[in-house]
């Protein structure tokens, strides 16, 4: 299934920092993998590089033989706790997102602003914003966010949270 988390209710309830994501929650709500960057196809794979071959056999086989992906322990290991300026990152989208929906947009943008200098790598707050400020999502601004996330080595849940174990 795929959620458009228009109001960023998911994202900031499973600290979901990338477009697209995603997560694997059983019947009774457990993460059972934590959030990755995936695909369910290879229509762009030119861009990002991943096969979407490895994740759609392993979704097959949690369906069909009820294999987890990964121990609980896994999953914890590899979803990254926020770090202070995310979460203030996320207050500042949200004041922002109420700002604009009040019709006070000049205050609006420059929460949307400060909540991507703090967060810098979050897609949902950078990319996630820009049709709200009036910015094209795979324009000219897109590439450069993409820019600065190559740059940065591409940073993904996994690598983010070895970095911050």
């Amino acid at each position: 299934m795929a959620l458009i988390d228009s109001n960023h209710v998911v994202a900031h309830r499973y600290g979901i920092i990338n477009i697209s994501t995603v997560i694997w929650i059983d019947e009774n709500g457990l993460i059972v993998r934590a959030p990755a960057i995936e695909y369910g196809s290879d229509m762009f794979k030119d861009f990002h590089g991943k096969e979407s071959a490895p994740h759609l056999d392993a979704v097959r086989r949690w369906v069909l033989d009820g294999e987890l992906p990964m121990s609980p322990a896994d999953v914890s290991r590899e979803q990254p706790a926020p770090t202070h300026d995310e979460q203030l990152a996320r207050a500042e989208f949200a004041l922002a997102w109420f700002l604009f929906q009040r019709g006070d947009r000049d205050a609006a943008e420059k929460h949307f602003l400060r909540a991507g200098e703090l967060a810098p790598h979050d897609w949902t707050i950078r990319r996630g914003s820009m049709p709200i400020r009036g910015l094209d999502p795979m324009g000219p601004d897109f590439f450069e966010l993409f820019r600065e996330w190559n740059d940065a080595g591409r940073p993904d849940y996994a690598s983010l949270a070895r970095s911050r174990a």
